[in-house]
This record gives structure tokens, sequence and C-alpha cells, in this order.
């Protein structure tokens, strides 16, 4: 590893090309937020950052800090998620998960819960036990919670059933190792995706490309 620069620990969520042979990168760091570095040369053949600068991978990146950007020189990379993206829900939940992250991190503000919970949320995608769309709504409503735009308020409202209430408060106050854990049934799980589906409209003003595939696919399965 060179010397000088910073090293921080993050996840790439988006990464395109830039010029004719590197690549620009959108990373969610620990320490310092989203930052938008160049990975110079990482698109050519043997480059040693060629997949190191791909989404999902995450680990400690190494870079300079310039005006603008950062330059990447350097990843040590934990882990890529490879499970993920052989399999086609997994992936496009995955990439609707970095979509949602990338909408509420923020540039130079420490971000250490939120890769946590991205990253435990991608292991529990990889794990054929817990279903892909019990991780997709605990994870959209603890995102929202810690980007302090999620009506806590909901656990207290009587008009709402006990159970959905419960596992809404699950949700909100689980420990991360747990944050899944959760079981209920269909009907109940029906009541949660569509009450996260009206909060999540009603507070949030753009659309996400995943989350429009996510529903197609969805529309399809069920038309079958």
């Amino acid at each position: 590893m060179s010397t000088g620069g910073i090293e921080l620990t993050g996840m790439v969520l988006k990464a395109a090309p830039a010029g004719e042979y590197d690549r620009r990168v959108v990373l969610l760091t620990q320490e310092r937020g989203k930052i938008t570095a160049f990975a110079r040369g990482a698109r050519r053949m043997g480059s040693a950052l060629s997949a190191a600068t791909v989404p999902f991978a995450f680990g400690s990146f190494h870079l300079y800090e310039g005006r603008s950007a950062y330059t990447c020189v350097g990843a040590q990379i934990q882990e890529y998620f490879e499970k993920l993206k052989t399999d086609i829900d997994g992936a496009c939940f995955g990439s609707y998960f970095m979509e949602f992250a990338d909408y509420y991190s923020r540039e130079n503000l420490e971000a250490g819960d939120m890769l946590n919970l991205l990253y435990v949320s991608l292991l529990a995608l990889e794990k054929d036990s817990i279903p892909n769309e019990r991780v997709r709504y605990a994870f959209e409503v603890r995102l929202m919670v810690q980007g302090g735009e999620f009506p806590t308020q909901i656990t207290q409202d009587t008009e709402i059933q006990i159970s959905v209430r419960k596992a809404f408060y699950h949700m909100i106050t689980a420990p991360l190792g747990r944050l899944f854990s959760f079981e209920v049934s269909d009907e109940v799980m029906r009541e949660i995706q569509s009450r996260q589906d009206r909060i999540r409209e009603r507070t949030i003003d753009r659309s996400f490309h995943s989350l429009e595939v996510l529903q197609s696919m969805d529309r399809d399965w069920k038309q079958t």
C-alpha cells in the first residue's frame, strides 16, 4: 500500500465509466459519509482496482483527497457479495438497497450506522432462510429511522392491530444482529407492506428505478 492519503471503510454504491480507462465510484464510508472517487485505469485489463470498484464491494479504500473528488489508489475488499450477483432477485433487492442508501447518505457526515445496516441487510439477502421482502421492509424502516423520517408513533396507534405494531417496533428498535428475526403471518406482512409503502411514498419525493424493477417483477410473478 502506498504511503500518504487516507484509509476509509466503505462500500461501493455506484460505479460508472469515466474517460477511456477510468471508473467513477460513489462510496458510502463510515468516516466521511458519501464520497465520489475516481479510480484511474480501473477499466484496464489486469488492473488491481477493477474488482474493487464495482457495486457491493465492501472493505478498506486507500484514497487521496482532491478539491472536488477523491482518487482511489488501492483497496482491500473484505466482501464482494458474489452470491447476490448470481441471483437475479437478490441482485435486484440489493440494487434497491444501494439506491435507497444513496438517497439518505450525505457527504462529510459519519455514516457508520448506515453502512452497518446496509452490510447486514445484504448478508441477509444471501440467506435462503430469510424472505427477501422481510429484509427489504426492515431495511427501509430502519434506514428511514436513521434518517429521522420514520413516524415511530405508529407503534402507539391503537387503530392498527397489535401484531403489526409489534413488528414495526421490532424493526425500529432491534439490534442489527436480530433485525430480520421477527416472524409474522402473510396477512400481517401484507399490512406492513401496505403501510410502509404509503409512508415511503408520502415521505420521499422521488422514485427509485430499482424499486420500479422490483415492482414490475412482482406483477409479472403474480400474473403467472
